[in-house]
């Protein structure tokens, strides 16, 4: 049996958001605004995730696996976890890593990727 793949907003790195089968995997997003603090820029990573997954008929609380990377993990882990944590529901939380990265811009500050369940 061949499960279909289905790519959206690609170019010819990347693409944005990849569905197979029943899981939705949306590449690394990073804050458009890079001039705020932590706090805005996860708010801003985990609104485009929201718009990212429903674009596929899936939503924050079918998510399966996240991958947190942060410029500075000591100054940012607190200000990230207060963001996530009132944005993640609490009956679905999912697995999850958080790490330090060298990140593609130095004004970037904080970068997530996903997996969810469609």
């Amino acid at each position: 049996m061949t499960t279909e793949i289905q790519r959206f907003q690609s170019t010819r790195r990347l693409s944005r958001v990849v569905v197979h089968g029943n899981t939705v995997y949306v590449a690394g997003v990073t804050a458009s605004n890079t001039e705020g603090d932590i706090g805005a820029q996860t708010a801003d990573v985990l609104a485009k995730i929201d718009q990212y997954l429903a674009s596929v008929g899936s939503s924050r609380s079918r998510l399966l696996q996240v991958q947190i990377w942060l410029k500075d993990i000591e100054r940012d882990f607190a200000g990230m976890n207060a963001v996530w944590e009132s944005w993640i529901p609490e009956d679905a939380v999912p697995t999850r890593a958080t790490c330090e990265a060298k990140l593609a811009s130095p004004k970037l500050l904080v970068e997530i990727i996903v997996t969810a369940a469609v």
